[in-house]
Order: structure tokens, then C-alpha cells, then sequence
């Protein structure tokens, strides 16, 4: 493509309308890469600093490869250089990282003069995450949350409520099972302080559970289910923001 129009034979000293058809390529091939991140991302929260620094990365790469050229000292005092630079930003959404891996490469392949597989690249590219947007793998996440029972010990009710977790989840992990009330009365004493009757406390069981629901069961209907287990005494369901590994 502009390979073969631009005279970067020496690369070390490029022309500078060379590196001006470098600029204006990186900037729109990068555009094109956070247009595609604008579009094809479900999270609500999309701050401009990042949807900017992919525009400006990929230019500074870009300069960054053209000031390089083929010289293997520039290429070692470049990589000292920025050695002493530490970059202290967190990318959480691996998602994320690839959008910005994306917006590099492009201005590494505008820098060295790829044009072709800087375009070719960045197409596909954004047709892969287009793609993936619309398929399976695009769709919202499934609710994930936490659930904490209290109820009688009775090997009856531990079968309803497995049955309601087979039902409405479609992953589920136990975090650990707790008996209280063992060995405990109630004693009842008189005017004196003599006791004249025990009786024996309910023995309780907490369960608590990771769980993740299935995608075509509501939260509500499974909170009402729970709540009709006989002897229940506690129930919390806590749905959280950010899924977790199950």
C-alpha cells in the first residue's frame, strides 16, 4: 500500500512527509480501535482518559519506532530510557488490556512502515471483537452472589434446599457449614434460682454458599423459594457487581 509510495529506504532519517502519512495513519487506525472499544463494551463505566490514551499511545509508538529506525543503538537507548519509566496504571478488565495491546500494535506497524499490516491488522481486529460482541461470548454475565442460610438441621430440608440450588443455579460452592446450638438448654428456674425444667435447644445449621445463577432464572422467584423452607431462621442473598471464579 503507501509501502511503495513513501521513500523510507532510510529508515533511520525518515522524510518528513513520511512521517507525517505515519501520524495521520496511526491516528486514524487507533480511532478506529476505541470506536470499536466504544461500541462492543457492556460496562457502564468507559472513562475518557482511557478511550484517549489508545489514540495517544499508539502515536507515541509510532514515533517511538520511527525515532529507532534500524539503529541498534538507538533501539538500546531507547529500551534504558524507558526502563527508568514506571507505568503504574492497572487494567482490572483483561478486555481492556487487549484494546490497548491493539492500539500499540498499530503504532508499531505504522511506525516501521507496515502500513499494510497495520491495516489489514487493525480490520481484523475490530471485526473479531464486533463478532465476539454479537455471539454467545458477548452476552451480560450471569448473576453471581453470595447465600447464607440458618435453619433446623433436618436431612429432609438439606434435600430441598440442594434441590432449589440444582434448580436455579448453574454453579455452586460451598464455603463452609457451622452447627450452633449444640448442647445447649434453655433452663427455666424459680423464685429460689433452683431449676425445675431443661429444655434442649434447636440444634441450627448455617450453610453458606458462592452461587451463580442460571440466565433464565429470576433472583426474586429463588428468594421466594428459599423463604418457604421450613425452619428457616436466617436467609441473606447478596448478589455482588464484579463476578468471581467459582
Amino acid at each position: 500500500m503507501f509501502e511503495f509510495l513513501l521513500t523510507h529506504h532510510n529508515t533511520e532519517n525518515p522524510t518528513a512527509i513520511s512521517i507525517l502519512i505515519t501520524v495521520l495513519c496511526t491516528f486514524f487506525l487507533a480511532s478506529l480501535v476505541t470506536l470499536t472499544y466504544e461500541y462492543t463494551t457492556r460496562d457502564t463505566r468507559k472513562p475518557f482518559q482511557f478511550l484517549q490514551s489508545m489514540v495517544l499511545i499508539s502515536i507515541v509508538a509510532a514515533m517511538v519506532m520511527q525515532a529507532i529506525g534500524d539503529s541498534l543503538a538507538r533501539g538500546l537507548g531507547m529500551l534504558g530510557a524507558l526502563a527508568i519509566i514506571r507505568f503504574r496504571t492497572k487494567l482490572d478488565n483483561p478486555r481492556n488490556m487487549a484494546f490497548m495491546f491493539a492500539a500499540l500494535a498499530t503504532g508499531i506497524a505504522c511506525g516501521v512502515f507496515g502500513f499494510t499490516i497495520a491495516f489489514i491488522g487493525t480490520t481484523g481486529f475490530c471485526t473479531a471483537a464486533f463478532i465476539l460482541h454479537f455471539s454467545p461470548f458477548g452476552q451480560e454475565d450471569p448473576l453471581v452472589g453470595v447465600l447464607k442460610i440458618v435453619i433446623v438441621k433436618d436431612p429432609e430440608v438439606d434435600t430441598q434446599i440442594d434441590q432449589l440450588l440444582l434448580t436455579y443455579c448453574s454453579a455452586v460452592m460451598m464455603e463452609d457449614v457451622r452447627f450452633l446450638n449444640l448442647n445447649k438448654t434453655d433452663k427455666v428456674r424459680n423464685e429460689e434460682g433452683v431449676i425445675i425444667s431443661e429444655t434442649k435447644r434447636q440444634v441450627l445449621k448455617e450453610l453458606n454458599y458462592r452461587i451463580r445463577m442460571k440466565k433464565n432464572k429470576g433472583m426474586e422467584e429463588f428468594a421466594s423459594e428459599l423463604e418457604q423452607l421450613p425452619g428457616l431462621k436466617d436467609l441473606r442473598l447478596r448478589f455482588n457487581k464484579e463476578p468471581f471464579t467459582l
